[in-house]
């Protein structure tokens, strides 16, 4: 009797086949997974933000008096020395006058005129007084010693004397007032309309207060300054700092004297810097997300050779790393083989191909890494980013 699989052979084949090609559909494969080993290596928390750099010693120049500033020569990055003069402040251009108030000037110095003839006539009136007492007193002093009039009536011309002789000098300040008058009247009218006086070189210069460059120019052109307005910056840029905005939260963990790294300025190494400051006050910036934020300056120093900087100058970028705490031999792994399980955290160790989860004990963490306290040891495999697929004994690879 023939068998069924001898009469028709190739059901047979294709069954065996069919059979063979699910029990390799279904047969637990191993899932392709990224993995990190543990190791021992330095461990660094930072807080990271940006910055820019800063002259430390920057001055406002300004103008002293009212006046008008000649053409400022200097351009933004020119050198200064100390006490060179930048710019000249001569007097303001006079008021021009109209025909009525020139008529009104004129008859003012005329009236001013007038005046000063009245008041010499009135001190030469004083002076003949003067005189006249004087010769009246020698006179009377001669009879009085004679005895031939009273004692009270010399007495009487030695007052008037010194009366007439007052009047005198009255009248001669009257004069000098009069004089001055007339003068103010008469430079209403010989300044109206000009620029300054005859010494065209008045002028009061204002110079650098210090040795550097000129970092900004307020006021180039020629023209009418007020007194306190802004015409220069200059500042020593040799001499810089870097200010910070940090986040409040972040800034109560800075504290003075703390190292800190600036990256991408420019050049090809980092840059190193200590904290100086802390300011106490905070404010309100508005992030790119339109979320209020309560941000702090931080000020720091540059502790790396000046050569490596020089090059950096006013208002440049930085990226500013805060070394908060920094440890050698930390025993640690990505932050991303973490995952919370039964309150704390774990990992998805590796052992002889499969998947087993493993608690441990995480101690600081920088948002790349994380120290292991506790569950793991130097060498062990850990799958990074572990998805929904992982589970308890799976079978995983390498990716």
């Amino acid at each position: 009797m023939r068998t069924p699989w001898r009469k028709h052979p190739g059901i047979a084949i294709s069954s065996v086949i069919i059979i063979v090609l699910l029990i390799w559909g279904f047969w637990p494969r191993a899932v392709l997974v990224d993995m990190a080993t543990t190791k021992k290596a330095t461990f660094t928390m930072t807080i990271e933000e940006e910055g820019r750099t800063r002259v430390v010693d920057r001055y406002v120049v300004s103008a002293p008096v009212d006046g008008v500033a000649c053409r400022i020569d200097l351009n933004v990055g020119d050198a200064i020395n100390q006490g060179e003069m930048l710019v000249n402040i001569t007097p303001l251009q006079s008021q021009v006058l109209d025909p009525s108030s020139q008529a009104q000037a004129r008859a003012r110095v005329e009236a001013a005129q007038s005046a000063l003839h009245s008041a010499e006539e009135k001190a030469a009136a004083a002076k003949a007084a003067a005189e006249l007492a004087v010769k009246e007193e020698e006179r009377l002093r001669k009879l009085a010693e004679q005895g031939l009039i009273p004692k009270d009536v010399h007495d009487k011309a030695q007052t008037e004397v010194i009366t007439t002789r007052a009047a005198q000098r009255s009248a001669l300040f009257t004069v000098d007032v009069a004089r001055h008058e007339l003068q103010a009247a008469q430079s209403v009218l010989d300044y109206a309309g000009t620029r300054h006086g005859a010494d065209a070189t008045v002028g009061v210069p204002v110079t650098a207060p210090i040795t550097g460059q000129v970092l900004k120019v307020e006021h180039e052109c020629e023209g009418v300054v007020r007194t306190g307005q802004a015409l220069l910056e200059v500042g020593d840029t040799s001499i810089l700092e870097v200010i910070v905005d940090v986040l409040s939260d972040d800034a109560v963990r800075i504290k003075p004297g703390m190292r800190v790294f600036f990256d991408r300025w420019g050049g090809e190494q980092s840059l190193e810097g200590v904290v100086r400051t802390i300011e106490p006050v905070g404010f309100t910036k508005i992030s790119a997300l339109g979320v209020e934020e309560q941000r702090v300056w931080i000020v720091a120093d540059f502790i790396s050779p000046k050569e490596q900087w020089q090059s950096l100058g006013d208002g440049y970028r930085v990226e500013a790393r805060f070394v908060i705490w920094q440890e050698d031999n930390v025993l640690q792994i990505p932050a991303s083989a973490l995952f919370r399980h039964n309150d704390g955290w774990a990992v998805f160790a590796v052992k002889q191909d499969k998947a087993l989860i493993q608690p441990v004990e995480v101690g600081k963490r920088n948002g790349l890494a994380a120290q292991i306290l506790n569950g793991l040891q130097e060498g062990d495999t850990v799958i990074v980013h572990p998805g929904d697929d992982i589970a308890e004994g799976i079978k995983v690879i390498a990716r």
